[in-house]
């Protein structure tokens, strides 16, 4: 995922490489312009922005890794199954003991959970966006009070400064003991 300012040819090679792949898919998403929505879903913040999804995961991990073709490759062939409930049997043991407790509640139980935490995010998000909102707000009222005492006050200070360089410097009035 790329801003205009990455463009999405910085990954040309890697993309190229598995154009044809049955196992890999490599795209690329402008996150300024008709991607926008897709990005601020998988919340895409820094461009650009490597993404992976393995299998069942719908919501992808962001890659922090190398960006040669040697690394990324590296890295694709360490993914394996992704572990869940239809792919047991590719967990770990610690994979199966942070998810066993979920799958012992019922569909009811999981959809609540869902809901309620979902809910939570989205409280949060919608609160950051207005303080995002406020705070943009601010600081264009104060860029736009600067812009206009610096257009109202340059004039004067130029000015000042120009007759201040026509000045003899102030001389020192006497000390007591000199008179």
């Amino acid at each position: 995922m790329y801003a205009q300012s990455s463009s999405p040819r910085d990954f040309a090679p890697p993309g190229e490489k598995y154009e044809d792949s049955k196992k890999v898919l490599i795209g690329d998403v402008d996150c300024t312009g008709s991607g926008k929505e897709l990005c601020d879903r998988f919340g895409v913040t820094g461009y650009p922005t490597l993404k992976y999804f393995n299998p069942p995961d719908t919501e992808g991990e962001t890659y922090e890794g190398g960006r040669s073709l040697k690394e990324l490759k590296k890295f694709a062939k360490s993914l394996g199954p992704g572990c869940s409930a239809a792919t047991w049997d590719k967990c770990s043991d610690a994979q199966k003991a942070e998810l066993q407790p979920y799958l012992d509640m019922s569909e009811e139980e999981l959809v609540a959970l869902r809901d309620a935490t979902q809910s939570a995010i989205d409280t949060a998000q919608s609160e950051h966006d207005a303080l995002l909102k406020q705070l943009q707000e601010t600081f264009e009222a104060s860029q736009k009070r600067l812009d206009e005492l610096k257009k109202a006050e340059q004039p004067k200070l130029k000015l000042v400064k120009t007759a201040l360089k026509g000045k003899p410097a102030p001389t020192e009035p006497a000390a007591k003991d000199e008179v």
